[in-house]
């Protein structure tokens, strides 16, 4: 490795450090709160050093300048890894993720339950975090793979770290069907790389655009069709996609809440960040655009629908909430499909992809403000049903307060976050011609109207048996009211997100060039 390859992957290599240095913390201190601190506090490293590769402060002199000044990072290690702008963007939200995880699982992994696991589950987020960050970054199918498995394995054990019932059946399941999706798309990549000869992104695309395609047929080759369908499906259960979402209400409803709020974001925003890479670097041609679009179109509505339509007969607030993230991520799935190749009239090609990088920055505020809030709620409560909500309001007004304005931005009303997110995808839908999924979209809207307003009712109408107060413990009221705060202000102030999310689509030559 060179000095150079060091630089562009030091944020990835600080996230490794730290979990190690966790892991040592533990070992000497068996403080849970010193192992909290220096987990939470030692997250400025990698985000110094990320800040840095964005605005080009220091190190690797020889790199080029853009006409912006803004360093142009190039490639690490032989061409397999690209710390762009791109991958920037999602470094920026894995590690708001994590910081807020960290933050609100203080309490939980000081419990007596996990007491003796408490270093562990601290360092399997880091680890996976730190696969992530390459994820995003990986420019080669090998590469890509490897990174995604780096992501998982961390995930199962942190599912099954409480050593319950429920928690080891959702590790298995989780184990199971990550495995099966692994070799889903393996075997996708194997296809077009005996396709296409080689395992790099960009030559991949090149090759396509030379080789003999035959008509009529979609992506010109039956060889290439069945290995787009691989990919999508291996990514699919990432980013719990119908038909691979079947792991999801299970898995949400027995693995740790804490564990359930960093799965439901980092998880989904890494999947999304690298599907998007490899379709516009890989498959960007226009006419492969238009392909895959349909694809993602019927995914996306199918999605929203099932997620939505399974999530009326919830009674656990966890399982509902797992549904919710299945039909949110069809929502997103609009904003993927709306390729600039089908974009009439479009001031800017990349409305579709930066959409779903503004969807997936305000879901993750919206559903870690959620999430948290169940946290703080069911640790004093022990109870996870939408009945045990009954009456919060009159119990905890403050946590009432975050939980219903989160809910309100997952449905998608003004002024939050999740409003703006359903605008923008919505509207880069029916600039790329599928107004038909963007009426599909509203529909569903008003579907989940039903589901999220009856958690409502119950938090501010309905009695509670007990009605003894109480408030949360202060790391996890923190991390819920910034989020809650971020959800909000990115909903009155969207320029703040789209503008920095258009920065980072400048380096993706495929949707800049105006297809």
């Amino acid at each position: 490795m060179t000095a150079h390859d060091y630089w562009v992957l030091s944020p990835a290599i600080a996230m490794a450090l730290l979990a190690l240095v966790t892991v040592s913390v533990d070992l000497v201190t068996r403080s849970m709160a010193k192992v909290s601190t220096v987990a939470f506090l030692g997250l400025s490293a990698p985000l110094i050093l990320t800040l840095n590769l964005w605005f080009g402060w220091f190190g690797d002199p020889a790199t080029a300048r853009e006409a912006t000044g803004v360093a142009d990072l190039g490639s690490a290690l032989f061409g397999t890894v690209e710390t762009d702008r791109f991958a920037l963007f999602f470094d920026f939200l894995l590690l708001t993720v994590t910081a807020g995880t960290i933050l609100a699982s203080a309490k939980y992994i000081a419990s007596e339950r996990m007491k003796d696991y408490g270093g562990e589950f601290v360092s399997l987020v880091l680890l996976s975090v730190t696969g992530m960050i390459v994820l995003v970054s990986a420019t080669e199918l090998i590469t890509i793979y490897v990174a995604l498995e780096l992501t998982a394995l961390p995930v199962v054990a942190l599912a099954a770290i409480h050593r319950s019932k429920q928690g080891v059946e959702s590790g298995t399941k989780f184990f199971v069907l990550s495995a099966i999706s692994s070799a889903i798309l393996l075997y996708g990549f194997a296809y077009i790389y005996g396709f296409t000869g080689s395992t790099n992104l960009a030559v991949i695309m090149e090759r396509l655009t030379v080789l003999p395609n035959d008509a009529g047929v979609p992506f010109g080759s039956y060889a290439v069709l069945l290995a787009v369908i691989m990919i999508v499906a291996g990514f699919g259960f990432k980013m719990a996609v119908v038909p691979w979402q079947m792991w999801v209400p299970d898995v949400y409803q027995g693995a740790p809440t804490p564990v359930v709020a960093f799965l439901s974001v980092a998880s989904k925003a890494a999947a999304f960040a690298v599907i998007m890479r490899i379709m516009y670097v890989a498959f960007g041609d226009p006419a492969l655009m238009q392909d895959w679009s349909g694809l993602f179109a019927i995914l996306a509505a199918v999605t929203m629908t099932l997620g939505n339509t399974l999530a009326l007969s919830q009674s656990n607030i966890k399982r509902l909430l797992g549904y919710s993230t299945i039909a949110q991520a069809g929502y997103i799935l609009v904003g993927v499909a709306s390729v600039p190749a089908n974009q009439v009239g479009a001031t800017f090609a990349g409305a579709g992809p930066q959409g779903v990088m503004y969807y997936l920055a305000g879901y993750a505020f919206t559903n870690l403000a959620v999430f948290f809030a169940v946290i703080a709620i069911t640790s004093r409560t022990n109870d996870d049903s939408i009945e045990g909500l009954n009456g919060l309001l009159k119990r905890s007004p403050l946590l009432a307060g975050v939980l219903v304005f989160g809910l309100l931005s997952l449905l998608g009303m003004p002024p939050t976050v999740g409003f703006m997110a359903k605008v923008v995808v919505f509207g880069s839908a029916i600039n790329a011609n599928l107004t038909w999924l963007a009426v599909v979209g509203v529909v569903n809207t008003v579907i989940a109207a039903y589901y999220y307003l009856r958690v409502i009712r119950a938090i501010v109408f309905e009695d509670a048996e007990d009605e003894t107060k109480f408030s949360a413990d202060k790391p996890v009221l923190v991390a819920a009211g910034v989020a809650a705060i971020g959800a909000g202000v990115f909903g009155l102030a969207p320029f703040l997100l789209l503008e920095f999310a258009e920065q980072a689509l400048s380096i993706l030559p495929a949707i800049v060039t105006g297809l």
